[in-house]
């Protein structure tokens, strides 16, 4: 019974062994970069960045199709220039960063939206959107796990001044001439991390695994290292666990994967240790000196 359950299905089938392999690989390069949003408060600068990389990855799809390589390029070109596009935007006149991404965001979604839909067909628009995560090659796999590996080690060298710039961002700015460049480069994490994910789970719900299992984190862990191993494992579980949930009921397998972390955020608020709704009304002893 738990094995024609839980294991037959990643034993028996490619696609679903490859499916489970590009999540891992999306939850490991991803899930870091999440709490690290989160901690910045830029948990919503990650939902304009997946939005961001959508004209370019239609682009992509305009000039060569269904190609794994155009589609990247182009959606990585797209989010750097509105990451880039957005700050100098920010720094030379009045308009705050969040707004400025948000302009561009915006201006992004719907020109990508109208690119796939009067060039292509709504199966084309539907794969751009939402992914084709059971569908994933062998190269799509070689491609993530590339990204996963190239994050983690980006993260590794930026790891102490992110860590500063979480704390006391002005601190770092005035001790450091690493601040622009640590800004800068995570950013292209971010849109690194994004491009990849969009080709497991689709533009629109790439940013749910970096950010839903930061969050539902936080409940459960204070230091960033057992943030980062928290998030990775809620990820992981999620990602399995959505797996089965649409090789069984036959679900759309991206939306599955994010509601079942959506799902462990909600568990999480409610009966997470640190902060959770419950622990925080639990009786306390009172005691009188």
């Amino acid at each position: 019974m738990i094995w024609d359950l839980i294991i037959a299905p990643f034993a028996d089938f490619g696609f679903m062994c490859r499916a489970l392999l590009g999540c891992i690989a999306v939850s490991v390069g991803a899930t870091p970069v999440g709490v690290f949003l989160m901690l910045r408060n830029m948990s919503l600068t990650g939902d304009a960045m997946a939005h961001a990389i959508l004209p370019g990855a239609a682009i992509g799809y305009l000039v060569s199709g269904l190609s794994l390589g155009a589609m990247t390029i182009g959606g990585l070109i797209a989010g750097m220039v509105v990451a880039l596009a957005s700050g100098f935007v920010a720094r030379v006149t009045m308009l705050r960063e969040d707004a400025s991404l948000a302009a561009f965001y915006l201006i992004s979604l719907a020109l990508g939206v109208l690119i796939v839909s009067t060039r292509g067909s709504n199966v084309d628009l539907m794969h751009v959107l939402f992914g084709t995560v059971l569908a994933l090659d062998n190269a799509a796999l070689i491609l993530l796990c590339s990204f996963a590996s190239l994050s983690v080690f980006i993260l590794a060298i930026l790891f102490r001044p992110l860590v500063l710039e979480c704390v006391d961002p002005h601190f770092l700015r005035s001790v450091s001439k690493l601040s622009a460049i640590t800004h800068f480069g995570f950013l292209a994490l971010v849109v690194m991390n994004l491009v990849g994910g969009f080709h497991a789970l689709g533009t629109l719900m790439a940013v749910g695994i970096m950010i839903l299992p930061a969050a539902a984190a936080r409940f459960w862990a204070n230091g960033i290292g057992a943030l980062i191993a928290a998030a990775a494992l809620i990820a992981l579980l999620s990602s399995f666990t959505g797996l089965l949930l649409s090789f069984h009921y036959s679900l759309p397998s991206g939306p599955a994967i994010i509601l079942v972390a959506g799902i462990v955020y909600g568990l999480s608020v409610i009966f997470g240790p640190v902060g959770g709704l419950v622990v925080q009304n639990l009786p306390r002893r009172h005691f009188e000196s």
